[in-house]
């Protein structure tokens, strides 16, 4: 690149190259704002559903050691569980800077049907324990969305850093060197040009 002819239009093709350059900078820059704003609502819905999910868990302790009170351990293994192959995923897709987000809901199955040796405690435990695999399924999506964020955050910043760092400051010592090199061939132009008006 350092021998390249030095010419007006040469230099010009150069400055139009940085000020591109500097304007992709600005533009990662702000992505990268937004990415991390998205970022925070993201940690803070994370945070509110894993304080959900720790509340419905130890709910669902709770109604397990009563359902286990209640039946032992071998009369609950053998209760009818939720039909999981009749719950329903509900997705809601969203976009933020080319990132795609995810927002997930889990509608369970039908509860089985009242069986004559089903009680109140193996009732509350099996919908203890669906509340929390509901909380679990928007805990992934959150999770999901936070690991796509931060990969795009992570490439946006590479990629501005390479720029300000790397490219535009070469495309300046480049459009540095050939204006000398103009300087120095229009300086030789006319001073033969004055050697020869003699």
């Amino acid at each position: 690149m350092g021998e390249e002819a030095a010419s007006r239009s040469v230099i010009l093709e150069h400055r139009e190259e940085r000020r591109s350059m500097a304007e992709g900078h600005a533009f990662l820059e702000e992505k990268c704002l937004l990415l991390a704003g998205e970022i925070l609502r993201e940690l803070a819905r994370l945070e509110g559903l894993r304080r959900e999910a720790d509340a419905a868990a130890a709910r669902a302790s709770a109604a397990l050691g009563a359902a286990l009170a209640r039946h032992g351990l071998e009369e609950l293994s053998v209760l009818p569980a939720r039909d999981l192959g009749a719950a329903t995923l509900a997705l809601e897709r969203r976009s933020v800077m080319g990132v795609k987000l995810v927002g997930a809901a889990l509608a369970p199955g039908e509860a089985p049907g009242e069986a004559g040796w089903s009680s109140p405690e193996s009732r509350a435990a099996a919908e203890a324990f669906s509340a929390l695999l509901g909380l679990a399924t928007r805990l992934g999506a959150v999770t999901g969305n936070l690991e796509r964020l931060a990969e795009e955050y992570r490439r946006a910043i590479r990629r501005a850093r390479a720029l300000a760092d790397v490219l535009i400051p070469e495309r300046d010592r480049l459009i540095g060197e050939l204006e000398t090199r103009l300087e120095d061939l229009e300086r030789e132009d006319a001073i033969g040009m004055r050697l020869k008006g003699r």
